[in-house]
């Protein structure tokens, strides 16, 4: 199985020794363990990450937020978690930022990555088109926000607590989104549209496994609570 990820912690970053580690890969190895398959994690942007579906460059990729736009061009698991939007903002947060509203009413300065859903519900929460800054990386983005060039960065929240734990980065703090602007929402794989052998395959394993106790103690290492599993854990 050929698995595309970004550099995103909790869900995927490698460690100083150059070894992939996060929920998300770890859960898509379980899955290529449990079919009997080689199991290859590959690099890249996230808006090549569904391009890449299409043309055959990878299998199936990190969790994401399935969108119409996004199903016109993959197929998606069943869900492996649910999460709020947070911002990365500087840690004094002398704007007050506290999610996209305040930052659609200070004029401030939002990065997001491209073709991430932030970047849309931004634009539905009143932030102007001109105030949006469109990365490619987590990090590039996170290194705007350090250096004042951006005044927040718009992702998931765990994925903002996650990126802080691992570097320390005193300089930065994550703040939550309302739910009345984002709710909490599910993220589920993606596999190539028509793929209906891997999409039912991997469907088999991950409602055998999420859930389980050891899919809640390997979540649990991430940062994830057990009431977080839950979210997911009673889909069907």
């Amino acid at each position: 199985m050929r698995f595309a990820f970004i550099i995103e912690p909790p869900f995927n970053d490698r460690t100083a020794a150059g070894n992939v580690v996060g929920c998300d890969v770890e859960l898509a190895a379980h899955v290529a363990d449990v079919l009997g398959e080689a199991f290859e994690p590959i690099e890249t942007q996230f808006a090549k990450m569904l391009p890449g579906l299409v043309d055959g460059r990878w299998d199936m990729t990190t969790g994401l937020f399935e969108t119409p736009e996004r199903s016109e061009t993959a197929s998606f698991t069943r869900p492996i978690w649910a999460l709020p939007d947070g911002l990365l903002v500087p840690a004094k947060n002398l704007l007050g930022l506290s999610g996209y509203r305040s930052v659609a009413a200070t004029g401030a300065r939002l990065g997001v990555l491209r073709d991430q859903i932030q970047h849309d519900r931004a634009l539905a929460n009143g932030v102007s088109p001109e105030c949006l800054v469109v990365g490619e990386d987590y990090e590039a983005m996170a290194a705007l926000v350090a250096r004042g060039d951006v005044d927040a960065y718009a992702s998931v929240l765990r994925a903002h607590e996650g990126f802080l734990i691992r570097t320390g980065d005193q300089r930065l703090m994550a703040s939550p989104v309302p739910v009345t602007e984002a709710p909490a929402t599910t993220g589920a794989f993606a596999v190539r549209q028509g793929d209906s052998e891997r999409l039912a395959a991997t469907n088999a394993v991950l409602l055998e496994h999420i859930g389980s106790a050891a899919h809640r103690a390997a979540m649990g290492r991430w940062g994830f609570s057990a009431t977080d599993v839950d979210l997911v854990a009673k889909e069907v």
